[in-house]
């Protein structure tokens, strides 16, 4: 088989010279293919493309964290060619979802011998797609700041929280699910593909990535410490701050604009939203069972 890396060199803020390193090793004396290549962040799309054209690999392997893994994804939706995960950013958010482990060497085991898995991706306003958590709000006003001052890891995180605490704003919200439209003032609003964000916080306990639907989860309350919870804590929210309505589709409207990320990645302030389920569109490398 033929593997390609897509290493992102910043992700998680480490160097990736000893996973550059255990790639070759591992895979020096097997059967297979490998080619690894960098992503640049500013022409990333285009060096994807160009490599899977080259190279017309078997199997693409993100290096990084849940951004690194999306930006490969894009490539790879309702296409016959498994992605893989090396887990090497600053949450890892699929990685716990997917359960592939965080070692150099049992993390390439899964490449070689796991199991593929047919995952749903929620496709976003038609041109944009989430595997992973996508939120309105004050979560997304955190990954902006994480990003404008160039944070890593979980203190650059708590840095931006309480950056943001001091500016919390509640928003009111139409929220459209198949037939019943639900108006609510809600700190975020979650469209949730799986279960947990990368700190581990549970957000929704009965996600799936493959069952078909994802879960629309509004924060109606959220204290100081709930928010901690967000980064640092493992177990559920408290039910009585929040609400979950299961759809295959879903619209938003708010009355003001408002933060929105994707899967870790800032897009910009909005006042509308639209997204649905494209059940099985991309397949996964996940430990065998």
């Amino acid at each position: 088989m033929v593997f390609l890396f897509a290493i992102n060199p910043v992700s998680g803020g480490q160097d990736k010279t000893i996973w550059e390193d255990g790639i070759q090793s591992y895979f020096e004396n097997s059967p297979h293919t490998i080619h690894q290549f960098y992503l640049n962040g500013k022409t990333d799309g285009e060096i994807i493309k160009e490599q899977l054209q080259l190279h017309k690999p078997d199997r693409v392997v993100a290096v990084g964290g849940d951004g690194t893994l999306k930006l490969v994804a894009e490539h790879l939706v309702d296409k016959p060619i498994a992605l893989g995960l090396l887990p090497v950013g600053s949450a890892n958010g699929m990685a716990r979802e997917l359960g592939i482990p965080t070692g150099i060497q049992e993390s390439l085991d899964v490449l070689v011998n796991g199991a593929q898995k047919a995952v749903d991706v929620i496709s976003v306003d038609d041109g944009d797609i989430c595997l992973h958590l996508s939120d309105i709000g004050l979560n997304a006003q955190v990954v902006k700041y994480y990003e404008t001052n160039n944070l890593r890891g979980k203190f650059g995180y708590l840095r931006s929280v309480v950056n943001v605490l001091r500016k919390r704003r509640l928003l009111r919200l139409s929220i459209t699910v198949g037939d019943e439209c639900i108006n609510r003032v809600a700190f975020m609003v979650v469209l949730a593909n799986a279960r947990m964000y990368g700190t581990g916080a549970i957000i929704n306990p009965d996600g799936d990535l493959s069952d078909g639907q994802f879960e629309v989860v509004v924060f109606r309350r959220l204290s100081f410490l709930e928010i901690i919870k967000l980064f640092w804590r493992f177990r559920p929210f408290d039910p009585k701050n929040i609400e979950i309505y299961p759809a295959t589709s879903v619209a938003i409207e708010t009355h003001r604009r408002a933060y929105f990320q994707v899967d870790g990645e800032y897009k910009g302030r909005i006042t509308t939203l639209k997204a649905q389920i494209r059940p099985g569109a991309l397949t996964m490398l996940v430990p065998a069972t």
